[in-house]
């Protein structure tokens, strides 16, 4: 007896490709806004901070202290997701983006 099986599940091929669109798109909107961060966090630290956060100094030398504050946050940022990336694994990752 001859019988075929008739499957109603969408095309498993088709799910994954639109699975992978849709992380791949969640990816890229959440670098370009880090990204975008890290660009105003650096022009302010340029034009605002030095005169701002360090007006006993000279000019040249608060503008030198203000992105060494960003540098040392761009340093640490690597760290940060080992460490958040780690918990946000176990504990859940929406529950380390409403932590951090």
């Amino acid at each position: 007896m001859d019988s075929t099986l008739i499957s109603t599940r969408p095309d498993e091929g088709t799910l994954s490709l639109s699975r992978a669109r849709r992380a791949a798109l969640g990816s890229f909107a959440g670098a370009v806004v880090d990204w975008y961060d890290f660009l105003l966090y650096g022009i302010t630290a340029a034009l605002v901070f030095n005169r701002e956060f360090f007006p006993q100094v000279s000019p040249a030398m608060g503008t030198l202290a203000a992105f060494a504050t960003f540098g040392v946050g761009f340093l640490f940022r690597p760290l940060g997701g080992v460490i958040f990336g780690h918990f946000g694994d176990r504990l859940g990752r929406k529950r380390m983006l409403m932590l951090t």
